[in-house]
């Protein structure tokens, strides 16, 4: 009695002339699956998470609730805890730099977390490519440190917007805001004495204009005249051309002044951050793959933000210019949103003797300046990932 031939169905035909499913693990795009792995390993630290928030959100936050306290409790004493330069402050003193900072030490843990951990062979060993492996870090990075950033800038734009004072403060006297070139001439041209004895200027003042401290002008770049010269007093029409000329001159200083962010800039300054938390994150990967361990990345990419870009980029080195402009700091501040003070040197004060936010960096080009970021970026990511397929397992 023969055996009963076995039964196949289709579908075991064509799973048999199919053949085998192909290994996708040797390709250097990484999954979903190993981008989340690589996350929740970066969370799951919880020193460095900690650090994060408070660094990003805990400091920015604290700062303008003790203001908002403060503002409440004596408001003669102490002023409305938002406002434009409160805004420009935070921005280019506090988020620029830390997120920066707090970027670089996010990547410098991710580009080297597996080695110091113990963990590299054994995802070696998977059969992933190493290509792969490395280029997760990169968006596991960037899912945590951009939501940071997002989230103490939100409540910055947020304070600032909506605890912003209701009148513009320029040169100690109360001007009303957004005024135009001819505007303000008109608003001083009513204003003779505030804009004589406050606004800053370059001219003598005449001799019958008393200021809050006696004869003479007050807080600013004014020329008495030399020593025993006494400034003969003016009529009330040439005090009036003269306070038209003063507002004339002040109105570059004046229209950079405003009571709160406009939403464009804080759309842009936004992006701005974001971009230079990026290049931290990115660039750290690099450092901390190529180094193989994270405290001298760290200490290497601290010393790079607090003490060698400030230096470089405004001190003008005849041999070295170009070797200057490679800095990816100094190409960050290059974009800038315009309305911000430079955050290298910069003045936005009024005045004759004011640089009307000029910028005191090295002079570089938008174009160069994209350039440099780009080539950061793609030149730290190839060293690291190149250190990564040749290091042993």
């Amino acid at each position: 009695m023969s055996a009963a031939p076995p039964v196949t169905t289709a579908r075991h035909a064509r799973g048999a002339s199919a053949g085998p499913a192909p290994d996708r693990r040797g390709s250097w795009i990484p999954t979903g699956g190993m981008i989340a792995t690589r996350c929740m390993e970066l969370r799951k630290r919880r020193g460095l998470m900690i650090a994060l928030i408070v660094v990003t959100i805990g400091i920015p936050t604290v700062f303008l609730v003790v203001r908002l306290l403060a503002h409440a409790i004596a408001p003669k004493s102490y002023g409305p805890a938002g406002g434009y330069d409160i805004f420009t402050a935070l921005v280019t003193g506090v988020l620029y730099v830390f997120g920066f900072i707090v970027a670089a030490a996010l990547g410098c843990t991710a580009g080297s977390i597996d080695l110091t951990e113990g963990m590299f062979r054994h995802l070696v060993v998977t059969g992933r490519s190493r290509l792969a492996i490395y280029l997760a870090r990169i968006p596991a990075g960037l899912a945590i440190i951009w939501p940071l950033v997002a989230a103490g800038f939100t409540v910055v734009c947020a304070v600032c917007v909506f605890a912003a004072p209701t009148q513009l403060n320029y040169d100690g006297v109360s001007v009303p805001a957004g005024l135009s070139s001819a505007g303000l001439q008109t608003w001083a041209a009513h204003h003779v004495d505030e804009v004589l004895c406050d606004f800053d200027y370059a001219a003598p003042i005449p001799g019958n204009i008393r200021c809050g401290n006696g004869p003479g002008p007050g807080p600013g770049a004014i020329i008495k005249g030399p020593p025993g010269v006494v400034v003969p007093a003016t009529s009330p029409a040439a005090e009036r051309a003269l306070a038209v000329r003063i507002a004339r001159q002040d109105y570059p200083g004046y229209a950079k002044q405003f009571l709160y962010p406009s939403t464009s800039l804080m759309v842009r300054t936004g992006l701005w951050l974001e971009l230079e938390a990026a290049v931290g994150l990115i660039v750290g990967v690099g450092l901390g793959s190529l180094l193989g361990q994270r405290t001298v990345a760290v200490i290497l990419m601290i010393v790079l933000e607090v003490i060698l870009t400030p230096i470089f980029s405004r001190v003008r080195i005849p041999h070295l210019i170009n070797a200057q402009r490679g800095l990816v700091g100094l190409a960050t501040a290059h974009l800038e949103p315009a309305a911000l003070p430079a955050v290298f040197g910069g003045d936005m004060g009024g005045g004759m003797n004011a640089n009307h936010g000029t910028s005191l960096l090295l002079p570089e080009t938008r174009a160069v300046a994209i350039c440099v970021i780009v080539a950061w970026l793609v030149g730290w990511t190839a060293l690291g990932a190149w250190r990564m397929a040749r290091r042993d397992a």
